[in-house]
């Protein structure tokens, strides 16, 4: 004369009924949360200096492996190498021949000023690179087609 209650089973016991279904929604929020953050960096590491290029129809170079070593001229005439602001030329000269000497000179650089700089400005720049002991400057513009 047992009464058997409402979900009860043998032995007393309960069984939970097993959920086999996977949450997506922590992920995917995550996921936009990065890719979020990867769009508003990435155009932030890009060179540091803004330069208004000469535009030109020249092929592009193939990139090396090793991070670039850049020498700009910013509109106002100030150099920098990389994105660190240079006092005057013989500054530029003495950092790039203690570069020179751990390379030996086999390095490449880009050479990038602003086209408003004057063309005595650029040629003094570029000879103390080369009296620095790069032989190798390659001058960087923007392609015609890019806007």
């Amino acid at each position: 004369m047992g009464a058997k209650l409402a979900g009860s089973s043998r032995g007393g016991r309960r069984r939970a009924n097993v959920m086999a279904e996977i949450n997506v929604t922590p992920f995917v929020d995550v996921m936009l949360v990065l890719l979020i953050i990867f769009m508003v960096t990435a155009p932030l590491l890009t060179a540091g200096v803004s330069i208004n290029l000469p535009k030109t129809n020249a092929k592009s170079l193939s990139q090396p492996d090793s991070k670039p070593l850049e020498v700009s001229i910013d509109s106002r005439g100030d150099i920098y190498l990389g994105d660190q602001r240079q006092k005057d030329i013989p500054a530029l000269v003495e950092k790039l021949r203690a570069i020179a000497t751990e390379t030996q000179g086999d390095r490449v650089i880009y050479f990038r000023a602003d086209k408003g700089v004057a063309y005595g400005r650029s040629m003094e720049v570029m000879a103390g690179v080369q009296t620095s002991g790069f032989t190798k400057i390659a001058l960087v513009t923007e392609n015609k087609d890019s806007k």
